[in-house]
């Protein structure tokens, strides 16, 4: 069985990008163990607005309750009312999954340097494991290989006496 993991690194060698800041993911192609490079995702923060939905940038949106926020997604959610409106769903609103998250969603794990709650569940919700580590992409790879292995094999992951 062979599997996607998408690793957030700004040089290929180490983990050193959060979920937030990373521009682009690195996708590993795991087959039996063995992780090879497939492709590299860049996302373009210019083309989403606050729901994280392809858009022009300096997307303005009107709030559900009448109020009108602007919202610069190239530099972080600026709404003037506050994405969500107060509906405590902050971009992409309660329950939609980000534009990053759908960059990765045919990936079984997502490896970074760290990661927010919020998008942590969102991940979660597609069936994709999250490690927020900080050690090089290679040792990252084997040491996630080598878990999936055991799971994927209904081994104990207990060290062998």
């Amino acid at each position: 069985m062979s599997y996607k993991i998408a690793v957030a690194s700004s040089d290929g060698i180490q983990i050193d990008e959060t979920f937030g800041s990373a521009k682009r993911f690195l996708i590993y192609e795991v087959t039996d163990g063995i992780c090879q490079k497939l492709e590299e995702r860049a996302f373009d923060e210019e083309e989403t607005d606050c729901s994280g939905t392809s858009q022009a940038s300096g997307f303005q949106k009107n709030g559900e309750n009448g109020t009108g926020g602007v919202c610069h997604a190239k530099s972080g959610c600026g709404a003037e009312s506050g994405c969500g409106n107060g509906t405590g769903g902050g971009c992409g609103g309660a329950g939609e999954a980000s534009a990053k998250v759908e960059l990765v969603s045919d990936c079984r794990c997502v490896v970074c340097k760290k990661i927010g709650f919020h998008i942590q569940k969102q991940l979660e919700r597609k069936a994709i494991s999250v490690f927020d580590v900080t050690c090089s992409v290679e040792e990252a790879l084997e040491k996630i290989s080598h878990y999936f292995i055991r799971m994927d094999n209904h081994e104990s992951l207990r060290a062998q006496k």
